[in-house]
């Protein structure tokens, strides 16, 4: 199903929940404003009247710059004209989580579905599903995880050496339909150079107490003359979490175990002006469904309407049946994923041209949802994907790069859930991006043509679907150190399979859907205005949005039944208005402080509110460095969400303390290892994710302490 689906209430989210007042954050976001514009006016009056004194600090301050791989022609974060997240380094291994969207909740302008502790994904300004694209190192993830947030990401964070969020003219060039955002996960699985000293590697072992939880893995590549092969791997164990002190259902999420593995084995010949390589991946995964309500079994549709039980009308199906199945406990997932992956890029093949990129991947991805022992459902999705990027040399002083994608995916479930009839898609898209700069201004713009064809075995019907989009943004440096950016976009999105065929009962989030043949493409017309500060004691990014969507895919609820939803795919325009910013002030050598705030208002054209709308948050934080130690304390308050669709519940707010504290060191052949410790949610408190199906089945996780050890070789 999609996300955007409206909000499902299974029968145990009937369980009342306290409703603290939390003040509206909305005078602290215009103070964060004000505060980040008078310092820029100031900085600018100090830079005025002590030239040489700013032009010293900044240089000894200047943010170390980070290379944005799905940026198409390798920019730094500096130099992007759209907004970018990455995360890398000590800053990635203590914010990763057992999943992709657990990994990134925490970032500004970013939050996660949270489905228990198997399956989260990322929620960026307020989209989800289909409309946030998710890639491995510019290769798209063929998994399920677009149907149903149940669906775990095939993807692991702690086999990950570099995660990019970005927005805009650079997001068009890897789908139009990504209008919310696009994640790029790099590893190493294919290698791009031959170690010096014909190996390196690094291993990491780590336990924590909230879910009695343990995690390893291990990395290792190894080359000589132009080979080198890279082996990884990975397993993690968590049995059901514990949440925070006060939940009336207990202190643990029944049935939010979880236990994935996977590893992958790639080698590559690499030359002076390039490499090529494959790779097989292979990742397993087991875990609980939280909520699953079995009360809806044998439900069905008479039009628009939802029956269910006998056609006498009192039976509501608590039979026997419905008993056998609480006796068998909470559903399970049993995942299994195959890809082969090419990775291949051409430097200065011939006159004209700067590089060609290939990205090409087969996958055979499979998961039953096991019931009582038995399988009740079964998905499999099988896709093959290929992308080609040419990168030219300057044209009048622009650079930048033309490239096609095309992309198959079969996709079938078969058992008592298979709400969706077994479909082919098939994809391409052409595209165009190019940038220059202009002194302190640089320009950035994209155009792009896709077109799709949706097949329904069953019911033999075709759907074709085609659309344009383009992009245009710019920056300006009007003074070093800062930057002021803006871009436009108008970009099209075209129908899943999902939201086209779909017909049937979903129990995981306590729906009946019902596709729509007849649905349009979506057309999304966005404007972002940033402002940054990149060098000095203070740095800072502020970004202000608007995204029109005409024709916004939704599911309207038209039918509902102690709980159950009668969801019809339906259309109409969509507003998404939104701030997110974070600053950052270095108050000496080893302490700087900072804070981060994000927030979305959204609804539909008749003034109806989107469902699972992400709520607002601040956050503070407090790092702080001595000799080889680092420690970092964050805090972070969540509003109350009451903007709420019809059938959705309100959720309350909370506020939550963590804190990370490292040891790093260097053995005596130089390679670099550390210690870290990390606490969770050290107040213990309760904690609702109103972006979950399911958040008052599975809250957050409570107090938890994990400790962990990496070592380089």
């Amino acid at each position: 199903m999609g996300f955007h689906a409206q909000q499902a209430q299974p029968l145990v989210a009937r369980t009342a929940i306290s409703k603290p007042q939390a003040r509206d954050l909305r005078p602290v976001a215009a103070a964060v404003i004000g505060l980040l514009l008078s310092s820029a006016a100031l900085a600018q009056n100090a830079e005025g009247s002590t030239p040489a004194t700013a032009t010293a600090t900044t240089a000894t301050t200047t943010l170390p710059e980070v290379t944005v791989s799905a940026s198409g022609t390798n920019r730094t974060v500096d130099d992007m004209t759209t907004p970018v997240t990455v995360l890398q380094g000590d800053e990635l291994v203590q914010k990763r989580g057992a999943s992709l969207g657990e990994t990134l909740a925490n970032e500004p302008g970013i939050q996660a579905t949270h489905f228990g502790a198997g399956a989260s994904r990322p929620v960026i300004r307020g989209m989800d599903g289909a409309r946030v694209k998710v890639l491995n190192d510019g290769a798209v993830i063929q998994d399920a995880s677009t149907i149903s947030p149940d669906h775990a990401v095939v993807s692991e964070p702690m086999l990950a050496t570099q995660i990019e969020v970005l927005r805009g003219p650079s997001a068009l060039i890897y789908g139009a339909g990504a209008i919310g955002g696009v994640v790029n996960v790099l590893d190493n699985k294919i290698p791009t150079k031959v170690p010096e000293k014909g190996y390196e590697g690094q291993v990491e072992v780590r336990a924590g107490t909230g879910a009695n939880d343990a995690a390893t893995a291990l990395s290792l590549t190894a080359g000589s003359g132009p080979f080198a092969l890279h082996m990884e791997g990975m397993a993690r164990n968590a049995d059901d979490y514990r949440v925070g002190s006060g939940w009336g259902l207990g202190n643990k999420v029944d049935g939010s175990r979880a236990r994935n593995a996977g590893g992958s084995i790639g080698l590559s010949w690499i030359g002076d002006s390039g490499y090529v390589g494959l790779a097989y991946t292979r990742t397993q995964a087991r875990y609980g469904l939280p909520g699953h309500n079995h009360s809806f079994e044998g439900c069905h549709t008479h039009g628009l309407h939802l029956h269910c039980g006998g056609h006498d009308g009192h039976d509501h199906g608590d039979d026997d049946h419905d008993h056998d199945h609480e006796e068998e406990g909470v559903p399970v997932v049993d995942m299994h994923s195959e890809r082969y992956d090419l990775r291949s890029e051409w430097r200065q093949p011939f006159a004209g041209v700067s590089a060609i990129r290939v990205r090409g991947g087969v996958t055979r991805y499979h998961h039953d949802e096991i019931e009582g022992g038995e399988i009740s459902t079964s998905f499999k999705n099988r896709a093959h994907d290929m992308r080609v990027d040419v990168l030219h040399e300057p044209i009048a002083g622009w650079t930048g790069l033309v490239g096609f994608e095309a992309a198959q995916r079969r996709f079938s479930a078969t058992g008592e859930e298979a709400y969706v009839q077994p479909t082919r898609t098939q994809s391409q898209g052409v595209y165009l991006l190019e940038e220059r700069r202009f002194g302190d201004f640089g320009v950035e713009a994209a155009l792009r043509h896709d077109w799709q064809s949706v097949y329904a075995n069953d019911d033999g019907l075709v759907r074709k679907h085609k659309g344009n989009s383009l992009s245009l943004g710019g920056s300006w440096r009007f003074m070093p150190g800062y930057r002021l950016s803006a871009h436009v976009t108008s970009a099209s999105r075209l129908p899943t399979a999902e939201e086209l065929y779909a017909r049937g009962l979903h129990m995981a989030t306590s729906t009946y859907e019902l596709g729509n043949p007849d649905l349009r493409k979506e057309r999304s017309g966005n404007i972002d205005i940033g402002i940054a500060r990149t060098a000095g004691d203070t740095t800072y990014s502020v970004n202000v949005y608007r995204n029109r969507v005409n024709n916004y895919i939704y599911g309207r609820t038209v039918d509902e039944h102690d709980g159950l939803q009668l969801l019809q795919y339906a259309q109409q325009t969509a507003t998404f208005t939104g701030l997110e910013g974070q600053i950052q002030h270095r108050i000496d050598a080893n302490w700087t402080v900072g804070a981060t705030g994000d927030l979305v208002h959204a609804k539909l054209e008749d003034g109806s509110k989107i469902p699972r709308l992400a709520p607002v948050r601040v956050g503070l934080r407090v790092a702080g460095k001595w000799a080889n130690w680092r420690s970092e304390a964050q805090w972070q308050l969540v509003k109350r969400q009451n903007k709420v669709a019809d059938y959705e519940t309100e959720t309350p707010g909370y506020g939550m303390l963590n804190w990370r504290v490292s040891y790093h060191q260097t053995s005596s052949d130089g390679t670099p290892w550390q210690v870290y410790l990390k606490l969770d949610n050290l107040t213990n408190k309760l904690a609702y994710v109103h972006t979950s199906f399911i958040k008052n089945a599975a809250p957050l996780q409570g107090r938890a302490v994990s400790l962990g050890f990496i070592k380089q070789f």
